[in-house]
């Protein structure tokens, strides 16, 4: 079982402690607000009331023993130097995975300087997910695996309706690639039943609206599906 300590329980830490919680995962959710403390305490496996830029505090938890730290602490004032000096404590006493939250690309920087090996956007990331789903809200799903490339799960629209995987040509005239396809709940194929997974689609598999069709590519590809 990993061992998480989250650092700083405003409302990305809060959830962020919890969701790891219910997956499974020992987690050690620290704050100096001992409200939050109580708040928090029978939804995670130990709840701690401490100072972060404190290494004693942090070594009397067991902090150097987790697997992961995130400080998701605030940014204003002198709570991005308790967030700094925390990082720099943290890989100080050796916490190999370290994830700080960063409201600017500028304070990511910072983080990584000084020892976070990852950093968190979660207010650009928002954003950003918000745009694409807004330009494109024919796609359903997106799981990003490398820069400006995903896999994305999409409906088949009306225009697809009835049309071969080799009708479509989706390689040749969007530049995607159609990974799987999964029938819609009303499907009118008669030889698979609906919500059946197709993982090989063959160049004769017809394709009817309503399906999801897996593809990869490139996100400004994924963009120029139709909808319709």
């Amino acid at each position: 079982m990993k061992r998480f300590a989250v650092i700083g329980l405003g409302r990305f830490g809060q959830k962020l402690a919890i969701a790891l919680s219910m997956s499974g995962a020992e987690v050690v959710a620290i704050d100096r607000d001992r409200t939050i403390i109580e708040q928090i305490r029978d939804q995670v496996s130990h709840a701690v009331r401490l100072d972060s830029t404190d290494e004693e505090a942090l070594l009397s938890q067991g902090v150097d023993k987790v697997d992961v730290a995130i400080v998701g602490m605030g940014q204003g004032g002198r709570a991005f130097e308790s967030a700094i000096l925390t990082v720099v404590n943290l890989k100080k006493m050796g916490v190999e995975q370290i994830y700080a939250r960063a409201q600017s690309l500028t304070a990511g920087q910072v983080f990584s300087a000084v020892g976070a090996t990852e950093v968190i956007y979660p207010e650009i990331e928002s954003a950003q997910r918000w745009a694409y789903k807004l330009i494109a809200p024919h796609i359903t799903e997106k799981i990003d695996f490398a820069p400006g490339y995903s896999m994305a799960s999409i409906i088949a629209p009306a225009s697809f309706d009835g049309k071969t995987v080799m009708d479509l040509q989706l390689r040749q005239k969007y530049n995607v690639n159609l990974v799987a396809i999964k029938r819609g709940p009303d499907s009118k194929d008669k030889k698979t039943k609906a919500e059946t997974i197709i993982n090989v689609p063959m160049p004769n598999t017809v394709i009817y609206a309503g399906d999801t069709l897996m593809v990869a590519g490139s996100d400004a590809d994924l963009e120029k599906l139709p909808q319709e």
